[in-house]
């Protein structure tokens, strides 16, 4: 075997280790070249970094490796691309047609044959698994997301933990069963609440939902002295995020009839975004932006900061949470978005709370 051909063989064969069957994977040229130097005792004298560009071109031009154009190279001559996408791993079809055939009065292997990619043993083990289940499904309790994963797929965090799996988040729609088939629920963690003192469940009308905890317990402080905006029988610790995921639980807690949601969070694009998801995924729950509160929050413009690194911008949010209030009042909150600045819902404290009494 020629020196081009070994030095290939083993690009090749750090590529085959990387590649996945599912997703790409990205790699740093150096860092490639570097594993093969460590094997290769003459790579310098036999112009090793030569051989190596021409090994990465092959494999480029094959299409198993996609530079990845941000204008960072390597720092050689001549130059590669400093990242790269390994491409996923393109597998012959494994499974055998009879037992597919088998299966087919409960599955729809459609995807499998136009992604043979994911004919491997382990997801045919988790198919088996299932079919095994569907059989008897009808004698089955429901139970919670977690414990359904456990049992059919050795972790309870298959289904919804795509980091730590990243096999489990797109199985259920490749193989086209849902959740209500697996007779098992995607339960959200309940809610923290506090009711105000003398009122009962079947007085509650009115609900404010705050997203961080110091104004929740601010705002006890107020319901309790007659003194917050929209005098609530209840509130909500939403906690961030947590809220959409957790709203569900609200009507398993309290009497079936209509509300007045009412949400107050920061004025930054991750607070925009919490407001107007509600709102999207509860249409039948009447929620809106607590507007009292946020316009208190405004006049408390000199205590912006920087927003949150990381946070997600999202326009659409943006646009419907400020449709919300006045053109005036757009303005103000177009201004913080083009500085990059937030208001905290921490502006409103007890304190501050009185130049409004």
């Amino acid at each position: 075997m020629s020196t081009i051909d070994i030095i290939e063989t083993r690009v090749r064969g750090f590529i085959a280790d990387i590649q996945h069957p599912s997703q790409k994977k990205k790699i740093n040229s150096n860092d490639l070249e570097f594993q093969l130097r460590k094997l290769m005792d003459d790579y310098f004298e036999m112009n090793g970094y030569s051989l190596y560009y021409r090994a990465v071109e092959t494999l480029q031009g094959e299409g198993e490796l996609i530079p990845i154009k941000n204008n960072q190279y390597n720092g050689k001559t001549p130059a590669l691309a400093l990242y790269y996408w390994v491409n996923i791993k393109v597998q012959e079809s494994k499974w055998d047609r009879l037992e597919m055939m088998k299966l087919s009065d409960q599955f729809d292997f459609s995807y499998y044959e136009r992604h043979p990619e994911w004919q491997t043993v382990d997801e045919w083990n988790r198919i088996q698994n299932l079919y095994t289940f569907l059989k008897s499904s009808q004698e089955r309790e429901t139970v919670s997301l977690e414990e359904r994963s456990l049992e059919l797929f050795g972790h309870e965090k298959f289904l919804i933990d795509s980091d730590s799996f990243p096999d489990g988040k797109g199985f259920l729609a490749r193989i086209g069963i849902s959740e209500d088939q697996l007779k098992m629920v995607n339960y959200g963690e309940p809610f923290v609440f506090w009711m105000k003192q003398g009122k009962e469940m079947k007085d509650i009308q009115r609900i404010l939902i705050v997203e961080n905890l110091s104004f929740f317990h601010t705002s006890i402080k107020l319901l309790e002295g007659n003194q917050l905006d929209y005098e609530p029988e209840l509130i909500i610790y939403g906690e961030g995020t947590k809220i959409e995921r957790s709203f569900s639980f609200f009507y398993r807690m309290f009497p079936q009839k209509n509300y007045l949601f009412y949400y107050a969070g920061d004025l930054d694009a991750a607070g925009y975004g919490i407001n107007i998801r509600l709102i999207e995924k509860y249409p039948d729950c009447c929620i809106q932006p607590a507007l009292l509160i946020y316009r208190k929050m405004l006049e408390c413009l000199e205590q912006r900061n920087d927003q949150k690194i990381g946070q997600t911008q999202n326009l659409k949010y943006r646009d419907l949470f400020f449709q919300w209030f006045t053109e005036e009042e757009q303005v103000l909150l177009m201004q913080l978005w083009q500085e990059n600045k937030r208001i905290p819902q921490e502006v409103l404290t007890i304190e501050t709370w009185r130049r409004w009494m």
